[in-house]
């Protein structure tokens, strides 16, 4: 069946390398720890920010380092909450040329375009500012409907607003929350975005090859999946 419709992730996937946008200092070293500690906390005791249950700013970080260190004090806390919202309004805000042309393309080519982000409310809470914003026929956060990825039910959310079915349908990530393992499970052909997370994490790009369907390391490159040429990149 023919590929009718993109279902994009959205940090890491569509938004740019840190090191070209970012002068901020990440949440782990405002708060003084390792920044994979704090990576394995955000992925693995998140659920009650995720899916909106909590969504202060201030007890979000709390609650994520007190798990770590209890004695990290309320200064820091409230430091790294303040630079956190930032961080992200600077993610959403500076995204890359590149990448809104590609999805601005697959739109005009008479794709179904969707996102689905794991997000808490701080993270997400800059969106309406972000040039993506307003691209996708379905926008989809975890925070809003409280459920998150790998979970099936929002992947089918998602496939039953664009009115498609899973094998009408690419999944584009970066692979974060396993969501290319949720994503195929549900019936979505996959394709890994590598670009931004083999700055940061190299060592995690061979097991998420191993798992997708196809792999590009930037966005437009995707084009090309669909028979499409835009940017330099033809099919």
């Amino acid at each position: 069946m023919p590929i009718r419709g993109v279902i994009f992730d959205l940090f890491r996937t569509l938004t740019g390398l840190e090191s070209e946008w970012s002068d901020l200092p990440v949440t782990s070293d405002v708060l003084g720890m390792d920044r994979r500690v704090w990576d394995e906390i955000l992925t693995t005791r998140s659920r009650q920010r995720l899916t909106g249950a909590q969504r202060d700013p201030y007890e979000i970080v709390r609650t994520l380092a007190h798990e770590v260190d209890p004695t990290i004090s309320d200064s820091r806390i409230r430091e790294a909450a303040r630079i956190r919202s930032q961080w992200f309004r600077h993610a959403l805000r500076r995204v890359p040329g590149e990448n809104i042309d590609a999805v601005k393309h697959l739109r005009s080519a008479g794709l179904r375009l969707g996102l689905i982000s794991n997000a808490d409310a701080m993270e997400v809470a800059s969106w309406a500012e972000s040039p993506l914003a307003g691209l996708f026929a379905v926008e989809i956060f975890s925070c809003e409907v409280g459920w998150v990825k790998p979970e099936p039910a929002i992947f089918h959310r998602c496939l039953d607003a664009l009115g498609l079915k899973p094998n009408e349908c690419l999944f584009v990530g970066d692979g974060g929350s396993n969501e290319l393992i949720g994503a195929k499970e549900v019936g979505l052909t996959t394709v890994f975005v590598s670009g931004v997370i083999a700055e940061h994490w190299p060592d995690r790009v061979p097991e998420r090859l191993k798992i997708s369907d196809h792999h590009v390391t930037w966005v437009p490159q995707i084009l090309p999946l669909l028979g499409l040429t835009v940017a330099g990149y033809a099919a």
